[in-house]
């Protein structure tokens, strides 16, 4: 029964414009059950037929077909299943991956064929026990003997069935006593049903064979048969393999343990890879955690300043006005006006001043506020010591005075200055309170004074002035404030006739300074991605670097059944992984950065986003798909032989 058929194959190379052969005219029949050697002097062209047997190269011209099958309208997927599932080689070199353990290389056919992990192990320990090997499974191969590695070779070939066994020079890296054994065992293989082709140029060797083939120059010079195959060969039925999903998953989960495992592997180089990513992905969430801090800070300060949620309502057309000054319709009136309004908290009518400030024997110069007992909540002030003034000494325009921070570090040092009375501009007023320090980077400097009575007072006791110079206006919580900024307009310019004031909404400034630190924090973050963008051409350089070195490995996973997309799967998987670890390195060393700036920088914290973070770890996976994905297809396109010939 023919299993393998070649009529007429040809393999040449071009080299200018003359054909080099390495095979003429092939014509070659394989029967199910065969031992078939083939022999011929080193150039003769038998390991280049057996590649051709093998779908690991192809052939220039001819026909090649199993079971019937032309080889020539397969795909590279459908001749990787066919290497999979059919084919098992035994290499002269034994070529094993260094990096996993004698278990792991006989066990890899199975995952590119998609057998679970039960079935795929029961299989494994199985061949290791029959060949010796049980006590060797997690010996790498630099560990084991030449004949022992060959053996590990042969059990990776029967893994999955391994109906047609190529084996290559099986035993000419080994010694006589070695090559004796391998050679029992392939002998004991074809006993058991299996289709030997045997490639060698030791006539002892062939001599095993029940059919001899040799070549020269390229050409089958001779074909003699001992005897025929055997006639009652049955075809050994593979293990049933998972689909759809869940070889989808399969497949996934074990690109990621390979992954892993090419990476601890390769520590130093893996180390270096990801420290681009590592420096980015932390400079990153750095500088948006100093940018949250940055931001949070400026709120707070703005916030003390203005208050929050408040109108300030100012005399003329904006800053700047000459003729501000002259405006004189703004009035108490006004305030209790607007304070009566469904929406409004509170009101404080201001009036402002400047004098001479009288203490015992000293004096200072200080700015005078004429507000009302809502003053200190319409503008988000706290008192240091005392208490706030009560409606009932605003509506007697008592001699109370408030006074800043600063004033008192100025008239009284260190000592409580409650109860103690200082005069301006002839007026006694008797200090009730003091306004705790500010700490922000917005308000008044040291040197500036403030102190604050009734506006009742002001007007009535000091300046004999009722014009007001601005309303300050809480809104309440919950209303819009823009909303109450238009409805306050309307009132007032309908009380006065006319719009002679202007307006400033404390929420329009601190959103306006939120938006600046916002844009701040962007454009360093967006220099920071550059260093992402770097560390991801770094990933790109170190993953094609590492394609060029692993190319023989490339080889051998195709050699024993791996598709281009698990190829594909693998490089990408490993690109990927190494994104996210350094990503996640990355958000610790950022964490640690935090906590360090947190631990000895008092002025603001940096403050970590959750979204930064996120983001981050999604851009460095981001970078690994993008950045990795040429490499990985230059892994997957690799040509298979050529692939193995690399050292």
């Amino acid at each position: 029964m023919k299993l393998i058929e070649l009529k007429n194959i040809d393999r040449y190379f071009t080299l200018g414009n003359n054909k080099i052969y390495a095979l003429k005219n092939i014509n070659l029949t394989i029967e199910k059950g065969d031992f078939v050697a083939i022999i011929g002097q080193s150039g003769s062209g038998k390991s280049t037929l057996m590649n051709i047997l093998g779908c690991l190269d192809a052939p220039s011209s001819g026909s090649y077909k199993i079971d019937g099958v032309e080889v020539a309208n397969m795909d590279s997927d459908a001749k990787a299943e066919l290497r999979c599932r059919t084919f098992g080689f035994v290499f002269q070199r034994y070529n094993l991956l260094s990096a996993l353990s004698a278990f792991e290389n006989i066990a890899l056919p199975c995952v590119y064929y998609g057998l679970n992990s039960k079935t795929r192990n029961e299989k494994t320990k199985k061949l290791l026990s029959g060949l010796g090997l049980e006590d060797r499974s997690e010996n790498r191969p630099n560990e084991l003997s030449g004949g022992q590695q060959q053996r590990v070779s042969i059990a990776r070939a029967l893994i999955n069935g391994g109906e047609i066994i190529l084996a290559d020079e099986p035993t000419g890296a080994l010694d006589s006593k070695s090559g004796e054994r391998v050679m029992e065992i392939i002998k004991d293989l074809h006993e058991k049903s299996h289709t030997i082709i045997l490639v060698t140029h030791d006539k002892n060797i062939a001599s095993h064979a029940n059919r001899i083939v040799e070549l020269k120059d390229g050409e089958i010079v001779s074909d003699t048969k001992k005897s025929d195959a055997a006639s009652d060969i049955k075809r050994t039925k593979p293990a049933k393999k998972s689909g759809g999903f869940n070889y989808l998953m399969y497949q996934f989960f074990e690109s990621f343990k390979m992954s892993l495992k090419a990476i601890k592997t390769h520590k130093m180089r893996s180390l270096l890879t990801m420290l681009g990513i590592i420096i980015g992905i932390a400079s990153v969430v750095s500088v948006v955690a100093l940018g949250n801090g940055s931001k949070d800070k400026i709120m707070s300060d703005m916030n003390s300043i203005v208050g929050a949620n408040t109108v300030i309502i100012l005399r003329g057309q904006g800053f700047g006005d000459k003729e501000a000054a002259k405006v004189k319709t703004l009035k108490v009136s006004d305030a209790k006006t607007l304070s009566r309004l469904d929406f409004v908290d509170s009101v404080s009518p201001n009036i402002m001043s400047e004098g001479l400030i009288v203490y015992k024997n000293k004096s200072v110069i200080a700015g005078l506020s004429g507000v009302s007992a809502e003053f200190l909540d319409v503008n988000n002030k706290k008192l240091q010591m005392g208490r706030k003034f009560s409606a009932s000494e605003v509506e007697s325009a008592a001699a109370v005075v408030i006074i800043d921070h600063n004033t008192q570090e100025k008239l009284f040092g260190g000592k409580n200055s409650i109860g103690e009375i200082i005069i301006f501009k002839k007026q006694l007023l008797k200090i009730i309170g003091v306004i705790a320090k500010e700490d922000n980077s917005f308000g008044p400097p040291e040197t500036n004074l403030e102190i604050y009575i009734p506006y009742t007072t002001a007007m009535y006791k000091i300046l004999g002035n009722h014009d007001l110079s601005s309303i300050s206006v809480k809104i309440s919580k919950d209303i819009n404030s823009h909303l109450a900024e238009e409805n306050l307009i309307k009132v007032l310019t309908a009380l006065h006739g006319k719009k002679d004031f202007f307006t400033l909404n404390s929420d329009s400034i601190l959103n306006m300074v939120e938006n600046i630190a916002d844009t701040l924090t962007l454009l360093i973050s967006s220099i920071a991605v550059i260093a992402l963008v770097v560390g991801g051409i770094g990933v790109m350089n170190i993953m094609l670097v590492s394609v060029t070195e692993r190319t023989k490995e490339i080889g051998i996973r195709m050699a024993v059944g791996a598709k281009r997309k698990n190829i594909l799967q693998q490089f990408l998987t490993e690109a990927v992984l190494l994104c996210l670890i350094g990503g996640a390195a990355g958000v610790l060393l950022a964490v640690g950065l935090s906590f360090a700036f947190n631990s000895f920088v008092s002025e603001f914290k940096m403050i970590l986003s959750l979204d930064a973070v996120f983001i981050a770890l999604f851009f460095s996976m981001f970078i690994g798909i993008l950045f990795g994905y040429m490499p990985a297809r230059s892994a997957s396109n690799l040509n298979p032989i050529d692939a193995l010939a690399r050292e």
